[in-house]
């Protein structure tokens, strides 16, 4: 299970390279490069999952064996990788997504020139030199600060993330998993009152998807190149890049043979971008029509993409 998290951030790291290479080709504004880098790099891994996985165990004659243990420990490494995308929306994505589209910082021309006519020699540049050398420590720590004031680290603590630590924290724990978790549980009426609640998530989040689809497509300045390379990036580049990573991790025996392992860690990177980026836009106020309009196009091309690569994918771990 180790190897869940790790190829959880992959999907993230890569996506991350293809959506800048999507940005150098097709220069959109800036406010918009992040958006385009989050659209590439964050993926669906909570609700589309949740529904996709219990479906394939469900079918007759498919490669995952007996179908009520299928779903029992499908739905357990959907959960890991939902808890673990979650973290990485609101920790990594968040604050590259923030870096990305905050404007550079101007000057105003009448001041550079000012500050030009008024500088003045104070040392001598062997004196300089000197200084240069032993401040090197000085100006690393400076950027790191200057890091540190970008990276907003109050989204670490966002309720999602919250609950995903509490779930690990629960689950890796056996005296607290047999406090809270099973039929005979002292506590169990915590589990039915968060499963009931969960149950109606999926609906709900499937509804969001679908209006936040049309909100304010016509006012949009997204050009079509910038969509085009978002598709290219999420429903080709990156799949075959998961493909690679998977197998290679089986040949190196970084992971089991199950093949319903490898299919939950293969899907990671086919599922459509995450719906947390039109919250994530909201927040910054910039880019709100465009994240739909994206979302648009990704949702009604993710129909073609879950149908092929979840197939190609149990042909190839079965």
């Amino acid at each position: 299970m180790w190897f869940m998290p790790v190829n959880v951030l992959f999907t993230f790291m890569i996506g991350s390279l293809l959506g800048w290479i999507v940005v150098v080709i097709t220069k959109p504004p800036r406010h918009l490069r992040g958006l385009i880098v989050g659209s590439c790099a964050a993926g669906n891994l909570g609700n589309l999952p949740l529904i996709i996985v219990p479906a394939v165990c469900k079918e007759k004659g498919g490669p995952f064996g007996d179908p009520e243990s299928c779903e029992k420990y499908g739905m357990g490494y959907v959960s890991l990788s939902m808890a673990m995308g979650s973290i990485y929306i609101w920790t990594y994505m968040y604050n590259l997504m923030r870096v990305l589209s905050s404007p550079p910082v101007e000057i105003p021309q009448s001041l550079e020139s000012d500050y030009d006519s008024c500088k003045v020699p104070l040392i001598s540049s062997k004196e300089e030199e000197d200084n240069n050398k032993v401040g090197r420590w000085e100006k690393v720590k400076r950027r790191l600060v200057s890091l540190s004031e970008k990276v907003n680290l109050r989204t670490i603590f966002a309720p999602s993330t919250i609950a995903a630590m509490i779930a690990l924290v629960i689950g890796l724990i056996t005296p607290l998993r047999k406090l809270i978790i099973g039929t005979e549980a002292p506590l169990r009426v915590l589990q039915d009152s968060v499963t009931l609640v969960g149950d109606g998530a999926i609906p709900a989040m499937t509804l969001i998807i679908g209006g936040n689809l049309l909100k304010g497509i016509k006012s949009s300045g997204m050009k079509m190149s910038s969509i085009i390379g978002v598709l290219v990036a999420r429903y080709i580049l990156l799949p075959m890049c998961g493909v690679l990573i998977v197998r290679g991790a089986y040949k190196l025996d970084l992971i089991t043979s199950e093949p319903l392992y490898q299919f939950v860690l293969l899907l990671q990177y086919a599922v459509p971008p995450a719906m947390n980026l039109g919250t994530i836009t909201q927040l910054f106020g910039t880019g709100e029509s465009e994240c739909s309009v994206i979302m648009l196009w990704t949702y009604s091309l993710a129909s073609i993409s879950l149908t092929v690569w979840p197939t190609f994918f149990m042909w190839l771990v079965a």
